[in-house]
């Protein structure tokens, strides 16, 4: 997992950065040291680390926090715009403490479009290969072909709906992920607990006639695995003992996109599922 990856990278940083007494404190205060000093490790092109230093302390200075919002709500209202075809409203919690990685899908789309399915470009980008691997692996079970196209595009709308809307999902999480480990955990279980992420999903899928509750059972099972990698994460940020169970269970859990999509295709196909 990429995302757990990424916050053992920041939680050593963390350490090394007490370690040499260079701590504030102050945990949103380290956390963001950490991930500056992270970010400046990156390549970029010929400059070396001298150079980097010498471009921040030369111009770092010379912005204030005032443009620095000001610089950000621009670079976001131009992303914003893009998506929405160019228009675009801002909306405050967008921007809240200044992170614009606290923004949930709930929050940016809910009072444009209320309790509708709605899915990203980024996240059909994302759901593009798995979708192609989908259909490769898995219509030869269906009797279908598909190097042709009509026996993709016959289904392609839900199909590629469907796993859009869980890769968004699948992105929100990573997101709470990269905040405090703590702090996330108990953000997200609290609004999978007063609603589940997949209701507008499931709604859509109601009106067009394809909801089962196998389906529903495959993905209440993904929300279980994001609990569960959440739990991992908070786990291996506070470096406790990971349970052996809990690792197995995730792998399980993790492909269960793909069985949502064997079952929405033989209720797109109007056929009973195979029970071989």
């Amino acid at each position: 997992m990429e995302e757990l990856r990424r916050l053992q990278r920041v939680q050593s940083m963390l350490s090394v950065i007490e370690a040499e007494g260079l701590s504030t404190n102050d945990r949103d205060s380290d956390r963001f040291i950490a991930n500056f000093v992270l970010f400046m490790g990156q390549q970029c092109g010929a400059l070396d680390m001298q150079k980097r230093h010498d471009l921040i302390y030369e111009h770092l200075n010379k912005v204030s926090a005032s443009t620095l919002d000001v610089l950000l709500q621009s670079v976001f209202k131009e992303g914003l715009e893009d998506q929405n075809g160019g228009s675009c409203k801002i909306y405050p919690e967008y921007f809240s403490h200044h992170d614009p990685e606290s923004i949930s899908y709930v929050q940016l789309l809910k009072t444009q479009f209320e309790d509708e399915a709605v899915i990203k470009i980024s996240a059909m980008q994302q759901a593009n290969s798995t979708l192609e691997d989908f259909c490769r692996s898995y219509f030869m079970f269906h009797g279908m072909d598909a190097s042709k196209a009509q026996s993709i595009f016959m289904f392609l709308p839900i199909l590629y709906f469907t796993e859009s809307y869980i890769y968004q999902l699948d992105t929100l999480n990573e997101k709470q992920l990269l905040r405090s480990a703590h702090d996330a955990s108990e953000n997200f279980c609290h609004k999978c607990s007063t609603s589940n992420p997949f209701d507008p999903l499931v709604h859509l899928l109601q009106q067009q006639g394809l909801m089962t509750e196998r389906i529903r059972n495959e993905l209440n099972l993904g929300v279980e695995y994001w609990k569960l990698e959440r739990k991992l994460c908070d786990e291996l940020a506070k470096k406790t003992m990971i349970q052996i169970e809990d690792v197995m269970r995730a792998i399980h859990l993790k492909s269960f996109d793909y069985r949502v999509l064997n079952l929405l295709l033989y209720q797109l196909r109007g056929q009973p599922v195979s029970t071989c």
